[in-house]
């Protein structure tokens, strides 16, 4: 299965990519719809500008869309399920539960 990811923080990065080690990153949230195009999941880091406006092109992909923010930021994670992502997650609960997460379902 193949994972995308849109999440620019290193520390972040080395966490996901310690669970995938093939995973995908991707440097703009622009370019994430096109990444997910044929992916089995594409993972999202909603503190970042602009990923709000990409969500329902990459949820319109078919992959299983895991966001994951700030626990006090409601509205944001409010907005990404609104936007139709399979999951949202705020960031500790989804760093926990990382690996099980990104295996196929």
């Amino acid at each position: 299965m193949r994972v995308v990811a849109y999440v620019p923080d290193l520390m972040d990065r080395s966490k996901v990519s310690a669970a995938v080690p093939d995973v995908r990153f991707v440097a703009r949230p622009d370019d994430l719809a096109e990444a997910a195009d044929g992916a089995g999941v594409a993972v999202v880091d909603l503190g970042r500008p602009g990923v709000l406006d990409v969500l329902p092109a990459v949820v319109a992909t078919g992959a299983r869309v895991v966001a994951f923010g700030s626990h006090v930021d409601r509205a944001t994670l409010d907005a990404a399920r609104a936007a139709g992502c399979t999951e949202v997650l705020p960031r500790s609960a989804f760093f926990r539960d990382l690996p099980s997460l990104l295996t196929p379902s």
